[in-house]
């Protein structure tokens, strides 16, 4: 079928997009599928929407400023992809498109204002801490600030834990099975510096060999989500060079930076290092799915029966494929019983910068999934993303069920220790 869309005006990643539009047969598969189509119910509001906005903006048949109400409602959770039967590379579509736009983007002085804090904040760990310090006595006026403003103070707690620096290298117990190198994150190591040093503590009960590389930085992923493209790529640069060639895997335990970094390849296509980014993407892999293909160690048995509803976390089960290995590691602590979700593939509405963005709704899907975790009856919540974890803490608990919220390798940790369910529940 021959397209219409300028693909020689639209720069390198014009074909990119006019192959992905031309992909969508317009079946309607992706609306059930849809968080946004499931709570707005307008079809604009859906894959198959975006998609035909986007393709008429791009032969320019619409002017761009119609698209981005719809564009930008979009969390990028990508749970149409699985649900495509025709394949349509969303993920690849979506980021290129927001790039494509962002010259004709007008935020507002608001918007703009809390963009800017995100992206100047969020990929930097130091930087984060003195903007949450600085949170803290913005809580005191909160009722007068802006609603992104109030969405981002809800997200924060009273106090920031502290920080917990890992060694460069931490020897396997035993036989070393592995070696690896492990990417930190940037506001997981503010907020939760817990799960990195669960994670390495799991991974060497395991035999595995942990590098943290120290010249590494944010993987880049809010900037290649939100189609700031030229901002991604000089932080993917700096893990490009930062990473060693010596480890059999790059893991990572935050699944928007696994998906991210699995798209370098995407991100850099065209670029002289584009070679060396899909070489790096190959090695990268979710600490779940190294452990689950590994072989864990069995865990020693919990005290008393515990029930834990298990999160999928969108850039882990629909970005990246990863949902049985999770629930296979977590399924072998004995006296272990996890519970599904109903709507497990909806967003809990974290999406990266969403609760900035999109505060109103990205509340309705935090409600709605701390509902639906809290009709399974369970005791305690996993999941393998920091922003999931925020987020379902934070409406959980203004549902007034305070239940411990914890990343699958922290759930791990607690079980090797003893009393492993005593450590679980109390978390």
């Amino acid at each position: 079928m021959q397209h219409t869309i300028p693909v020689d005006q639209l720069g390198p990643e014009g074909s990119v997009m006019a192959r992905a539009v031309e992909a969508c047969v317009h079946c309607g598969f992706c609306l059930a599928a849809c968080p946004t189509y499931a709570v707005l119910g307008e079809e604009m509001d859906s894959p198959r929407g975006r998609i035909y906005l986007m393709k008429s903006a791009l032969e320019g048949a619409l002017p761009v400023e119609a698209t981005l109400p719809y564009v930008d409602r979009c969390l990028g959770c990508l749970a149409c992809v699985p649900a495509c039967p025709s394949g349509v590379p969303y993920g690849e579509l979506l980021p290129l498109y927001r790039a494509h736009v962002a010259p004709q983007r007008r935020r507002g002085l608001v918007g703009q204002a809390a963009h800017t804090l995100a992206h100047a904040t969020l990929p930097y760990p130091d930087r984060f801490r003195l903007a949450a310090a600085a949170g803290k006595l913005g809580r005191r006026v909160q009722g007068a600030l802006p609603e992104q403003f109030r969405a981002m103070l809800d997200l924060l707690p009273e106090s920031l834990p502290a920080a917990q620096p890992l060694p460069d290298v931490t020897p396997a117990q035993g036989r070393r099975r592995a070696r690896v190198a492990l990417l930190t994150g940037c506001v997981q190591q503010a907020l939760a510096p817990e799960i990195n040093a669960a994670t390495v503590r799991v991974l060497a009960r395991n035999g595995v060999e942990v590098v943290v590389p120290p010249g590494q930085g944010c993987c880049g992923s809010l900037g290649l989500h939100t189609g700031e493209l030229d901002r991604a790529r000089e932080l993917a640069r700096q893990n490009l060079r930062a990473f060693p060639s010596d480890v059999d895997v790059i893991l990572t335990n935050a699944a928007g930076c696994g998906s991210g970094m699995k798209e370098y390849g995407v991100l850099f296509a065209g670029q002289p290092e584009e070679a060396q980014a899909r070489a790096f993407a190959a090695r990268v892999r979710d600490v779940s799915e190294f452990l689950d293909a590994l072989g864990l160690v069995p865990p020693p048995a919990l005290a008393e029966p515990l029930t834990v509803a298990y999160h999928d976390a969108c850039h882990l089960a629909h970005a990246q494929g990863v949902a049985a290995a999770p629930r296979r590691l977590l399924s072998l602590i004995p006296n272990l019983t996890l519970a599904e979700i109903p709507e497990g593939e909806m967003c809990c509405g974290s999406a990266g910068t969403y609760n900035l963005e999109q505060p109103a709704l990205a509340a309705a899907f935090g409600a709605r999934k701390a509902r639906n975790i809290a009709g399974v009856g369970a005791q305690a919540v996993a999941a393998g993303n920091i922003g999931c974890l925020i987020q379902i803490r934070t409406h959980l608990k203004k549902q007034g069920r305070a239940l411990p919220v914890m990343h699958t390798l922290e759930m791990l940790d607690r079980a090797y220790q003893a009393p492993g369910e005593d450590a679980i529940r109390s978390a």
